[in-house]
Parts: C-alpha cells; sequence; structure tokens
C-alpha cells in the first residue's frame, strides 16, 4: 500500500486540511504496523521517497506561499495545521536518514511539544517509541536532539523504554553534557513508583553508582 500511499501526494489538492490529516494519519499508522511484521527491510526505497515526499512543496517565501494551490505535493512539512506538521514530522522520523531532515524534524518537534496540544499529540500518537528509535545514532547533534524530546516529555509519559538509557549510560565516548541531560531524565522517571521495579531491573543503580565512582569531580552537575 505505501507507493500508492506516495503517490497521493501529487493528487492531493493543496488546499484540503481535512484530507491532508487523513492521509498522514493513515501513512503514519501503517508505518507503526509494519513494525510488527518482517516487511519494514525490503521497503527501504519506498520509506524513502514517502519521507522526501512528506518533505516537499514546503514554501520558504511569500511568493511560494502566494502559489500554494498551484503546487501538485500538498504542504506537510511546515503545514500551519499542528496535527498535520505533528504526524509529517514522526513520519520523517520513521522514514528518512538525512540527518539535514531528521534535524529540521526534532526542531519543529520540540517547538510544537510546547503547547498542551503538541503533547496531546504526542501521547495520542504513541510518539515516544518514534524518538527512542534515534537514541542509537552516532549523530551527536541527533541524539542531544532526541534526548531534548524525552525530557520534555519525561513526565507525560511512563518510561517503558529503559533500555534505550541503559545502553547509553555504558557508552563510554557518550559527553558529559548528554549524560547530564540523561541523568535529569532519570531523577524525573524515578519519581514515577510504576518505574521502581524495571529500574531495578536493569541493575540501572548499579551502572549509576559505577559511573559516580569514576567520574571526574569537576563535573559537579553530573556527580
Amino acid at each position: 500500500m505505501l507507493p500508492l500511499l506516495t503517490e497521493q501526494f501529487h493528487l492531493m489538492p493543496a488546499i484540503n486540511s481535512k484530507l491532508h490529516v487523513l492521509l498522514v494519519q493513515f501513512i503514519y499508522l501503517t508505518l507503526r504496523q509494519l513494525e510488527i511484521g518482517t516487511q519494514q527491510t525490503s521497503l527501504t526505497s519506498t520509506l524513502r521517497r514517502l519521507g522526501k515526499e512528506i518533505c516537499r512543496g514546503s514554501p520558504e517565501s511569500p511568493e511560494e506561499q502566494a502559489n500554494i494551490a498551484k503546487q501538485k505535493s500538498a504542504i506537510f512539512f511546515k503545514s500551519p495545521n499542528l496535527r498535520i506538521r505533528f504526524l509529517s514530522m514522526l513520519i520523517v522520523l520513521k522514514t528518512i536518514s538525512q540527518a539535514d531532515y531528521l534535524a529540521q524534524a526534532f526542531y519543529t518537534l520540540h517547538k510544537d511539544l510546547k503547547s498542551d496540544e503538541g503533547k496531546a499529540l504526542f501521547l495520542e500518537y504513541q510518539a515516544l517509541p518514534v524518538v527512542l528509535n534515534h537514541l542509537r545514532t552516532s549523530s551527536k547533534g541527533l541524539l542531544s536532539a532526541a534526548l531534548d524530546i524525552r525530557l520534555q516529555m519525561s513526565m507525560e509519559t511512563r518510561m517503558r523504554h529503559f533500555p534505550n538509557v541503559s545502553l547509553l549510560l555504558q557508552n563510554p565516548k557518550l559527553e558529559v553534557l548528554l549524560l547530564e541531560k540523561i541523568s535529569i531524565i532519570l531523577q524525573k522517571l524515578t519519581t514515577i513508583k510504576e518505574n521502581k521495579k524495571l529500574f531495578e531491573l536493569l541493575t540501572m543503580h548499579l551502572i549509576i553508582q559505577e559511573m559516580h565512582r569514576t567520574a571526574d569531580p569537576d563535573h559537579t552537575f553530573l556527580s
């Protein structure tokens, strides 16, 4: 279905937010469904094309905005409609590997999560796993951006993904600033009683004790 859905971007009327919401919502839920099966690895080119179509047709200048109705591709990546824009960011994070697109998606997501409506959409579409998938990235900028999102939502979402953070803590090359962000996230999450068993099951307290023993005493905040 995804190749057919990708073609819909060229058939969509440029100004019809109701249709746009339905399309990006259906695409996002389809991508979520693919995670359950084994098909996703064979769809790399289709997913990449899908992400690029989401990013196409984003008007930058007033002249481009005035001609929006003439564009074949609908406006999604920079839509004024929060739900369309939010879902578009999640689709980009799930389909594209280019750092510039991912950085823009994280920036926009971070900004939209400052509103209560943005936080509600994050919970409604269960966006936490999408963000946590980028904790494996080798890009320091993207890793920091993903942690910023996790920090923003640390009290709104229950931590079902402690293993991601546990692996990060054991990375000896992680910068102090990123470790500080992780420590703030963990501090907030450990105020939720339901997290205690999982925290202990993953022996995170032992990992943190060892980190504290070996940490540079000059890193006062982290200590």
